[in-house]
């Protein structure tokens, strides 16, 4: 069985990334980043209500090279675009993986409608890093809506998953990825087992309620990192819990990140950075 590790706690305040995403970063590989590989980053926007506006918001133009950007919408609505032509809305159960690869322009912004509207806004970024032989391949984009991502009952009703990305018992996600890895999004009224695999790293992310880990109480806005020892986790909330569970295939590879660029070496970062400001990586229409 694996064991609690660390249980990270940060503070409540959130920075703004441009004006719409209200964010607290849960996790970062600057302090986690061998324990948590291949995740390198945790950023939850929000809970946060927006009132009516005609104004765009959300974050401008932007560049990525050598991990996956990921994510998941619990409420809103996101509209996305980048330099490959890709690009669409996700709404509220939808998630989105793009692989920035060799090197991707994006930008992110509430969709008009949304704006428009107002309300209740609540979304998950992850960063995924890439192996190395796999940081410089072509960028991809996967849009998987809600109604792509199987949800199974818990026994005993204790809940209910929803399989990102992974397999839980052998049912498998829609997202795919370079190395193994489980994204599983979990609503847990009572106690459950989840089948994380030896070897495998694992972030357990409370984002409502209050669940009982290792004989620890973990509660909304703190990740517990657990041993890559052991397989398996007995998880029980004290009250209705909203989680979302990560646990990887250990990359043991160095990781050398600035900005929205993570590789290998920090040459590799300089170079990222001339190849962006030469227009290697292409630009928005």
């Amino acid at each position: 069985m694996k064991t609690l590790q660390h249980l990270i706690t940060q503070p409540l305040s959130q920075h703004w990334v441009g004006d719409g995403f209200p964010v607290r970063t849960l996790f970062d590989y600057r302090h986690f980043g061998e324990t948590i590989s291949p995740f390198l980053l945790f950023d939850y926007a929000g809970p946060y209500d927006f009132p009516p506006t005609t104004q765009k918001l959300g974050v401008g133009e932007h560049p990525h090279r050598g991990f996956s950007t990921v994510t998941i919408v619990y409420s809103g609505q996101v509209q996305h675009r980048d330099s490959t032509g890709a690009g669409g809305i996700i709404g509220p159960g939808d998630v989105q993986w793009m692989n920035a690869g060799s090197g991707v322009v994006h930008e992110e912004f509430h969709t008009p409608q949304f704006a428009q509207q107002g309300g209740r806004f609540e979304v998950v970024q992850l960063w995924v890093n890439s192996p190395a032989r796999q940081k410089m391949s072509a960028p991809s984009y996967q849009a998987i809506t809600a109604a792509m991502i199987p949800e199974i009952p818990l026994p005993n009703e204790a809940g209910q998953v929803r399989v990102i990305a992974g397999d839980w018992h052998q049912l498998c996600g829609p997202a795919q990825s370079f190395t193994p890895m489980n994204v599983w999004d979990l609503r847990l009224r009572g106690q459950t087992q989840l089948p994380i695999p030896a070897a495998h790293s694992a972030a357990i992310a409370v984002l409502d309620g209050i669940v009982v880990i290792d004989g620890t109480e973990v509660s909304a806005g703190q990740v517990a990192i657990l041993s890559q020892e052991g397989a398996d986790l007995e998880l029980r909330a004290l009250e209705d819990a909203k989680v979302l569970v990560l646990s990887g295939q250990v990359l043991n590879e160095p990781i050398a990140g600035r900005g929205p660029f993570v590789m290998n070496t920090m040459a590799e970062i300089h170079t990222a950075i001339t190849d962006y400001q030469s227009g290697k990586m292409g630009h928005l229409p």
